[in-house]
């Protein structure tokens, strides 16, 4: 009965035994919560978000260091004999977005590839000519 003396709805069940299945085990308290814990509803958004939120570098096209960079690499490759070493400053372009970042290889040059227009380095990195942005030859010849 309610504190007013009125019948309430539940009487007639409220001091019934707690129900135990047969058919399964009893919950534990971790999985009950879990239950009740919130759920992505836009599955992958976060990682959408975090990618927009990454930043690229914008490739630089210099029209002045074009001569000085064909300079350079025909300098190693008249000398390649030599094992001329190099730093080379490159472009990566992103598979994901527009842009890319700027990395620096050093290392022995192995091969210059005129037809194919790429340098390669001796532990067999190769790097596109159009993604050259600077040569510096470490070991004069």
């Amino acid at each position: 009965m309610s504190q007013n003396g009125e019948k309430d709805l539940y009487d007639d069940i409220i001091d019934l035994p707690h129900h135990v299945s047969k058919n399964h085990s009893h919950m534990s308290i971790y999985d009950r919560a879990a239950q009740f814990s919130p759920f992505a509803a836009l599955t992958g958004y976060d990682q959408v978000i975090e990618e927009e939120a990454r930043i690229t570098e914008t490739k630089i096209v210099d029209e002045g260091k074009l001569l000085e960079l064909n300079e350079k690499l025909n300098y190693i490759n008249d000398h390649i004999k030599e094992e001329a070493e190099a730093m080379v400053t490159f472009f990566i372009p992103d598979v994901k977005k527009e842009g890319g970042s700027y990395c620096r290889k050093t290392g022995i040059i192995k091969k210059i590839d005129v037809y194919d227009k790429i340098l390669y380095f001796k532990d067999g990195e190769g790097i596109d000519f159009d993604n050259i942005y600077e040569i510096s030859i470490l070991k004069e010849i």
